[in-house]
């Protein structure tokens, strides 16, 4: 195991140290591992597949519903078009929850 001086104080420290043991200069930053970094980006890509998905989801029923021709069929639309918004960001929520908390538990240890 090597030594090298801390920038900041000049002390010898472990060359694997992420700070200085004397003054708390910060040597080198953490880093995630392979699967945390993968649980990261499918965090990411979950939010923005979500995102899309109601964004879509909103502009075709919007077009249903413009294009009906009653009031009853407009009306039904309506409350399809309602359930289903709450379908998605229930599962977003949920998604969200079940992610967020493996981005946590695999974020780099310090």
């Amino acid at each position: 195991m090597a030594l090298i001086n801390c920038p900041e104080c000049k002390t010898e420290v472990s060359e694997k140290a992420l700070k200085c043991q004397k003054c708390g200069f910060q040597l080198r930053k953490p880093k995630r591992t392979i699967f945390g970094k993968i649980v990261k980006y499918c965090f990411i890509g979950f939010n923005i597949l979500m995102l899309w998905w109601m964004v879509a989801g909103m502009s075709s029923a919007s077009k249903v519903i413009t294009k009906t021709g009653s009031q009853a069929e407009q009306a039904g639309a309506a409350i399809g078009t309602g359930i289903g918004a709450i379908l998605i960001i229930g599962i977003w929520v949920a998604g969200d929850i079940i992610l967020g908390l493996f981005t946590l538990l695999t974020r780099p240890k310090v």
